[in-house]
């Protein structure tokens, strides 16, 4: 099955870290840009990091910083400094053509989402 699969959310303190973790499944992530987006609730999708095949990457909060483990076949979301206005939904985001900048458009494969709740 062709998927993706985020882990590592959940509840942590204002101020505190996570990792985010997307692994995929039946395919090899090498090949493909990966974006991370969130969407907070009442609001909409936003993008939040993203890496091209290469290994550049570029991150909307400079508290986030996003990686690629190939061999692993995963991409990861380090969050760093967390404040309750990062308490969202976190979807992983992969396409083999171009990188992932726009949530409103199509791509390949998108995880299924995981909750973040940033509160004391």
């Amino acid at each position: 099955q062709l998927q993706l699969v985020e882990s590592g959310g959940g509840l942590v303190q204002p101020g505190g870290s996570l990792r985010l973790s997307c692994a995929a499944s039946g395919f090899s992530l090498e090949d493909y840009a990966i974006a991370w987006f969130r969407q907070a609730p009442g609001k909409e999708r936003e993008a939040v990091s993203r890496i091209t095949i290469s290994g550049r990457s570029y991150s909307v909060e400079g508290r986030f910083t996003i990686s690629r483990d190939n061999a692993k076949n995963t991409v990861f979301l380090q969050m760093n400094g967390l404040k309750p206005e990062d308490t969202a939904v976190y979807y992983c985001v992969a396409d083999h053509k171009r990188l992932p900048i726009s949530p409103k458009l199509q791509y390949d494969y998108w995880g299924q989402g995981i909750q973040v709740t940033v509160s004391s």
